[in-house]
């Protein structure tokens, strides 16, 4: 099992976290788009960090408050 982690500064580096997580447990973005329920291009939106509204608010309240985000990429499967 690995772990991998870093932190999150913008939606693009979140964006990255998500493919990073996707890849490593071996799902297409098809693949993860039908687990999910959504499109496939909404997971590639996701992680190309498509700046939503949401999302340039949240990290503007995060740099004005001093919060932080970090974001872990656990390898081991659910189902172990």
């Amino acid at each position: 099992m690995a772990k991998y982690s870093g932190r999150v500064r913008d939606p693009q580096a979140l964006g990255q976290f998500l493919e990073q997580a996707r890849v490593l447990h071996g799902l297409s973005q098809r693949e993860l788009a039908a687990k999910l329920g959504v499109s496939q291009r909404y997971v590639w939106e996701m992680e190309a960090g498509e700046p939503t509204l949401w999302a340039k608010r949240l990290f503007a309240f995060m740099r004005q408050t001093g919060m932080t985000l970090s974001a872990t990429i656990d390898t081991e499967d659910e189902d172990e």
